[in-house]
């Protein structure tokens, strides 16, 4: 995944246009070593405390610290372990001594250099020290960059399942440098796309019919990846202005949450077995396959959609995760304690077919346990 082009593909900028608390989102190619120039513009005279965890700052920290020393912003690092384990509790206030311990004040950053996890963790954190800190999101991976560091959500695991501890917080400005993304094992690429691959099922049925057609150029990088990327970018852009705190079409970002989120409690949160990628890809299968049992799409959609995350190397069914899944009556438990059930009442994101995703409520549990008991493994 090299991308050899990138000396000539100028950066992109995506606007989230949410009144005073505007940002833009730049997506583009060698985007980290100015990011000290872009963050000082934005925020001048700010401190910084960088977040990270300990793969990246191995690989992209020292990059990011001389472009911020560049630009005369006083930065202290703040590393974590790398993993899924380390949105908890305790990794929480061991971030938040460090920013207090930095001296730094209201008025200064938090910056996550990382994935989804760091974005979360040091997003919360930046949501909670001093009532409140400003917040830069520098992505590198291709699932953060186009879902978890844009719109605001951050937060961190309970014991009864994923993100059910966090706050709406957002960012000043998000950098999503296309290059990081060469560095990145395979496997992880691949479950980023299952989240670009998202918006086109939601409500883009043009764009996936594109990334259908150019999924190998946006794994090989160059002008292919930053339109995917900035897309996007763009379309949860859209949703977010519209509906900042998921009251309502919001929520349609969800789609293949309900399910994923289950199997990521299922399994432990075990990086090894299941990354949140993959279990949106196995999510997003079964609602369609789902609403294809309850006659509201064609089963040919469910087909098409299965073939092409197949196809890109994902996996689609609870049979693709190693080890042993518990019964469907556990993971109904853990889909009772998503943050998308109401008062009791199961909400799922299902579909009339692809690019038409609608929010279902009261969704009956019977037929859902049923047709995990079809499905599993077992």
């Amino acid at each position: 995944m090299t991308d050899g082009q990138s000396e000539t593909i100028p950066p992109r900028t995506v606007r989230v246009a949410l009144g005073e608390r505007s940002y833009d989102i730049l997506v583009g190619p060698d985007l980290l070593a100015g990011a000290g120039t872009a963050i000082a513009k934005r925020l001048p005279g700010i401190r910084v405390a960088v977040v990270t965890d300990e793969n990246v700052a191995a690989t992209q920290l020292p990059s990011l610290i001389s472009a911020l020393e560049a630009a005369g912003i006083d930065a202290t690092a703040v590393t974590v372990p790398a993993g899924e384990r380390s949105k908890r509790f305790d990794r929480l206030q061991a971030v938040c001594d460090a920013v207090i311990a930095a001296r730094l004040e209201r008025g200064d950053a938090v910056v996550a250099l990382g994935g989804g996890v760091v974005g979360d963790l040091a997003g919360f954190a930046a949501a909670i020290v001093r009532r409140g800190m400003r917040f830069v999101q520098v992505p590198t991976s291709l699932l953060a960059q186009v879902d978890s560091s844009v719109g605001g959500k951050t937060g961190i695991n309970a014991e009864a399942g994923k993100n059910l501890v966090g706050a709406f917080h957002q960012p000043d400005l998000v950098l999503a440098d296309t290059t990081v993304l060469d560095t990145l094992p395979e496997r992880e690429f691949r479950a980023g796309y299952a989240e670009v691959a998202k918006y086109g099922l939601i409500d883009r049925p043009d764009f996936f019919a594109w990334l259908e057609a150019n999924w190998q150029a946006i794994f090989a990088g160059g002008p292919e990846r930053i339109e995917a990327i900035a897309t996007s970018c763009a379309a949860k852009a859209d949703v977010v202005a519209a509906d900042e705190r998921e009251s309502g079409r919001r929520a349609l970002l969800n789609l293949g949450h309900t399910f994923g989120h289950a199997l990521e409690a299922a399994t432990g949160y075990d990086g090894a077995r299941l990354v949140h990628g993959e279990a949106v890809a196995i999510g997003m299968t079964l609602a369609h396959r789902f609403s294809a049992k309850m006659n509201l799409a064609s089963p040919d959609d469910a087909d098409r959609m299965e073939h092409h995350l197949r196809t890109v190397g994902l996996p689609t069914r609870l049979g693709d995760i190693p080890g042993t899944l518990p019964p469907a009556d556990v993971l109904m438990d853990a889909i009772a304690q998503d943050k998308k059930v109401r008062r009791g009442a199961l909400t799922f994101i299902l579909t009339h077919g692809i690019g038409q995703a609608f929010v279902a409520d009261d969704v009956a549990a019977d037929p859902v346990r049923r047709f995990l008991e079809e499905n599993h493994p077992s």
